[in-house]
């Protein structure tokens, strides 16, 4: 193979790459706080609430996890509108990331909930707690806890995956690839560099979960 390389074209794009890795930053933090939001609203739906609610989120968890992020996407790109529902590439793509964060995210802190020894909860209702400081400081906090390295894994699956939402002309850093790459025709050392970027954010986020995780759970299992 006679391939010479040539990154000056790739480098010499720099703030378009920046302002797609911005984008893919914002929209996959976004996605996460939402996300995480509707996981444990559907949590403590299915471990909690009554019987027809547990049964719509049931099928909502099945629904997403049985079928292609991609036909996801574009379902609330494309076949919504068909309904009267439009919207732009950047609020579907979010709208859709953060769904299917939810049906994942959901089964994670379901488990987590689950594995709190009744005994503390009878002692949140002995100390006369109300029902949602119950859930919000002797379950939800403690599940959390337990089920943070799944869940923080989870995040960053969900931000490697919003490369995905190129498909539909959103604006993110696999987007502004596939542009450079049409004008340039550097695709080898255009995808190289997009993957390194990838990578890095994809450190970056693990570095600021165990951030988080020291200074808001890092604490003895008694309390």
């Amino acid at each position: 193979m006679n391939y010479t390389f040539q990154f000056t074209e790739v480098f010499a794009a720099w703030p378009l790459l920046l302002k797609g890795t911005l984008s893919t930053v914002q929209l996959s933090v976004l996605a996460m706080l939402l996300g995480l939001g509707v996981a444990i609203v559907c949590a403590w739906g299915k471990t909690a609430g009554p019987r027809p609610l547990r049964w719509l989120i049931n099928i909502y968890i099945e629904l997403i996890r049985n079928t292609p992020f991609l036909v996801q996407l574009f379902f609330f790109f494309f076949a919504l509108p068909a309904l009267g529902l439009r919207w732009s590439a950047y609020t579907a793509a979010l709208t859709a990331m953060v769904v299917n964060l939810g049906a994942y995210a959901t089964e994670i802190i379901r488990a987590g909930i689950e594995s709190i020894p009744k005994g503390q909860i009878e002692a949140g209702l002995a100390l006369n707690l109300k029902r949602h400081e119950i859930f919000r400081f002797v379950i939800l906090k403690p599940a959390l806890r337990t089920v943070y390295p799944a869940l923080t894994s989870q995040f960053i699956l969900l931000m490697l995956s919003s490369s995905v939402v190129s498909a539909i002309s959103a604006d993110d850093l696999t987007s502004v690839a596939a542009n450079l790459q049409s004008q340039t025709f550097r695709s080898f050392e255009i995808y190289i560099v997009v993957a390194v970027i990838y990578l890095l954010l994809a450190l970056a986020f693990s570095a600021m979960f165990r951030t988080i995780y020291r200074l808001t759970l890092n604490y003895p299992a008694g309390r």
